[in-house]
């Protein structure tokens, strides 16, 4: 491990392994987090997160909880996260705020998901919520490290919450305020037009859209909690024990209780506002989404997957990224029916409550 002057650690869960590089080009501090092998945090103020194998974070760097960079997943200078899931590979440019995202998609290094410079993650609405968590790309396909990259083009934005298919591209300008589910897309537009209307603030518009997509993306932390104890638990060991993993699942229950909680908000703005149609109805949703929490999915399709993983891990070893990719087509669409199978039924599950 190499400590460059100015650095500052505490918190009794921090966790560093060998290899970890710290400061080189300005000072680190550190609380609680978990680091991996072989992790390079540049400079800038580190709380809450989970970096693993190879991760890297630039100088500049303002990252909070709720935070997981998996393996290679990278930050350029002056990028700052909260609450953000970028899988294995994913790159983010300079001078960035990505808070409340999960991202994925690419292959390896040089295919990878992107994010240009100077983009902005809007996570705050003008009724002042923030269930506006956004999906680019998903965790079923997501975590099979096989899926075409997705590339954010710099000097934009996107007006969470906000899902988006493997294979799009957004230009460079471009202000995201619509999902798009179809896959390889070229999504491009510069400003709106300029206008100057009467405006009062504490309208819900669009709210079916808004409950539907956070309902969808709290699926996805519960089949990437799934995987991470059902999958990720079989690659223990001397460069991924057991402390590294156990971060990774307090940090996604963390994660998921922060979405309940910014659906609660939500409601309660919405009973506020005079909309107790809806909002009434929150507490029995909330109450279907956490009786959610230990469904680990259809066993038909979950053990049989699992079983095919821990066999390619005895012949290829427990290098993560090596044995995933190693899966043949057949079984790695067996693990994503299993996990798409969470999202789904966590999704219907909420909605029934809703009704």
């Amino acid at each position: 491990v190499v400590i460059h002057p100015g650095c500052r650690i505490r918190g009794e869960r921090t966790l560093i392994l060998p290899g970890v590089r710290l400061g080189a080009e300005a000072p680190v501090t550190i609380e609680n987090c978990l680091l991996g092998p072989e992790v390079q945090l540049k400079g800038g103020y580190f709380s809450g997160a989970v970096f693993l194998e190879k991760s890297v974070c630039g100088s500049g760097s303002h990252v909070r909880e709720g935070t997981i960079l998996e393996e290679h997943a990278s930050i350029a200078h002056t990028a700052g996260l909260k609450q953000t899931i970028l899988f294995p590979f994913v790159t983010l440019g300079s001078l960035i705020n990505f808070c409340d995202c999960f991202m994925a998609g690419g292959t390896g290094p040089r295919n990878h998901s992107e994010v240009g410079s100077s983009y902005i993650h809007f996570n705050f609405t003008p009724t002042q919520h923030k269930a506006t968590a956004s999906l680019i790309g998903e965790v079923p396909r997501g975590v099979m490290l096989n899926c075409k990259p997705i590339f954010l083009g710099g000097q934009g934005g996107m007006a969470g919450p906000v899902r988006l298919a493997y294979g799009i591209t957004v230009a460079a300008g471009t202000i995201l305020r619509r999902d798009e589910l179809r896959p390889d897309r070229l999504i491009y537009g510069g400003a709106p037009k300029a206008g100057n209307v009467k405006f009062t603030p504490g309208g819900f518009s669009g709210i079916g859209r808004v409950i539907r997509n956070n309902l969808v993306y709290v699926g996805n932390l519960l089949a990437l909690r799934q995987w991470y104890l059902g999958a990720r638990s079989m690659f223990v060991g001397d460069r991924f024990p057991k402390e590294l993993l156990g971060g990774l699942v307090e940090t996604v229950e963390g994660a998921l209780a922060e979405r309940l909680n910014r659906l609660r908000e939500l409601g309660e703005k919405m009973a506020q506002a005079g909309d107790d149609a809806l909002s009434g109805r929150f507490s029995a949703m909330e109450g279907a989404l956490k009786g959610q929490l230990e469904f680990q999915g259809d066993p038909a399709l979950r053990e049989p997957f699992l079983e095919k993983l821990a066999r390619t891990v005895d012949r290829k070893g427990r290098d993560y990224i090596t044995v995933v990719q190693a899966l043949a087509p057949e079984e790695s669409g067996l693990g994503t029916a299993w996990l798409q199978g969470i999202v789904n039924d966590t999704s219907e599950a909420a909605l029934v409550a809703l009704k």
